[in-house]
């Protein structure tokens, strides 16, 4: 476990080969099964299979979002419904829009909300990269694709839920829940508070918010659940629970978490944390691929719905910091392109590669 996008094995279902086994190689036996072509070395009895065997998608699997890279997130295609019924175009800028420009300045918008852009004295970078995402901004794109889920659900009023899941049964607060729970959506900035409060005092971060998204998604598609207004605070702290526990080197513990939600007792954290892992049938590895994938999308979610990522003005400190880096990665690359010399050659005319000149920002 870790900072690392693939995290934690789960119990691979390959046959295991018998110490007795002999190998034979391909020329002499050409009959041999798919599965026993595809066995790896590493799955012998008393190890534990390499992440690359894991990263081996069976069929079922193929058309997972949660688990290919390839698949497009189930969050993203719920928010095109509610952008083409809003008649939204894909990363339309609201500043392109005259009249929505005019109707902001009368409104008595602030000129810091518009959009910035780099010129001759000033470079602004954005602040949120796949490694290091921005916190706040990241919860809100994740927050806003649990609202798309809710909101788009495919059964609007038969809900498949199990009863681990369902607030009325397991409420989570002192405040007695409303009869009409199950029936009215929430809006998306009750979504925000709740999951806000939550990574603010268990001090998680943003990275574990995206892979929070993996695992409600991956729940959706193994249990065959809906996400709804009866279940979705349930649902989602337990992928907060599991994502906390997969991804941070310090994970925090269900005793923790009833300190935040102080009328939950850790018996009913148990439970769900471990109905939360039977329906996703242990499965909790994350490849980089599936999480590279859900980052980017979650910043097309927030360019759709005029959420946009925070710009930083480039400052001398961190372009000198860039700029190292850079000059690393192009040493490396050098190196790795330079033709080998043979070695009767001389050494005359090796020479050392110059850098090319370093800008000073005043």
């Amino acid at each position: 476990m870790g900072n690392k996008s693939s995290c934690c094995a789960f119990k691979s279902s390959k046959q295991k080969r018998h110490h007795t086994e002999v190998y034979k190689p391909a020329s002499q036996d050409n009959e041999l099964s798919d599965q026993a072509q595809h066995q790896s070395y590493s799955s012998l009895p008393g190890e534990v299979p390499h992440i690359s065997d894991r990263e081996n998608l069976p069929e079922d699997n193929m058309h997972d979002p949660s688990n290919n890279p390839l698949e497009k997130t189930m969050f993203y295609r719920r928010s095109q419904v509610e952008i083409n019924k809003n008649n939204k175009n894909r990363r339309k800028s609201q500043y392109d829009d005259y009249s929505h420009l005019k109707a902001h300045l009368q409104n008595g918008g602030p000129y810091g909300k518009l959009k910035k852009f780099s010129s001759c004295s000033t470079i602004y970078i954005d602040d949120s990269t796949v490694s290091q995402p921005n916190l706040k901004n990241t919860i809100k794109a994740v927050t806003l694709a649990i609202y798309f889920h809710i909101k788009n659900r495919e059964n609007l009023y038969d809900v498949n839920s199990p009863d681990i899941f369902d607030e009325k049964l397991h409420p989570l607060s002192r405040e007695p829940v409303a009869d009409d729970y199950d029936r009215r959506d929430p809006e998306h900035r009750i979504i925000y508070r709740f999951v806000r409060n939550l990574f603010s005092a268990a001090q998680l971060t943003a990275e574990c918010a995206i892979v929070t998204l993996v695992y409600l998604e991956r729940l959706l598609t193994y249990g065959e659940i809906d996400i709804a207004p009866c279940n979705w605070k349930r649902i989602v702290l337990g992928a907060i629970l599991l994502a906390s526990k997969v991804w941070d080197d310090q994970a925090v513990w269900n005793v923790d978490y009833c300190q935040i939600l102080r009328e939950t007792a850790v018996e009913d954290m148990n439970e769900l944390e471990r109905a939360f892992l039977e329906m996703l049938q242990f499965n909790i590895n994350v490849p980089s691929g599936v999480y590279a994938k859900y980052y980017f999308d979650l910043r097309a979610l927030a360019g759709d719905n005029d959420l946009s990522f925070p710009l930083e003005p480039l400052d001398k400190e961190r372009a000198m910091k860039l700029e190292a880096m850079s000059s690393t990665w192009e040493d490396n690359f050098k190196m790795l392109c330079k033709p080998k010399l043979a070695r009767s050659n001389s050494l005359d005319g090796v020479t050392h590669s110059h850098r090319s000149s370093i800008a000073i920002l005043s």
